[in-house]
């Protein structure tokens, strides 16, 4: 399997998992709702580009810079590593893979 595919769908499950986190622990409807959508879109685009959409990867692209942008400001809003540092670090991890891979 393309490795830009499994870091947009392993990217995907992290965003899904963290919004239910994040309303689990602060009743932030917001958390959930983002989550879900942001995680659903990257699973969908490497879901797309393993059948053969070549522009499957480059939404999870899109979605993950977009992610990276929120999360590094929202860590340097509040300088707490957990979640914001976590989902940026992985976000440009996640965006190299895919770029190599587009």
């Amino acid at each position: 399997m393309n490795p830009g595919v499994v870091a947009a769908i392993a990217y995907g499950i992290l965003a899904v998992v963290g919004g239910a986190i994040g309303y689990k622990q602060a009743q932030s409807k917001a958390s959930l709702i983002s989550g879900t959508v942001s995680g659903l879109l990257l699973i969908l685009g490497g879901v797309l580009r393993s059948l053969g959409q070549v522009w499957g990867l480059g939404l999870a692209a899109i979605v993950t810079a977009i992610l990276v942008i929120i999360f590094t400001t929202r860590l340097i809003k509040t300088r707490k590593f957990m979640p914001a540092g976590l989902m940026t670090i992985l976000g440009v991890v996640a965006l190299v893979v895919m770029w190599k891979n587009l």
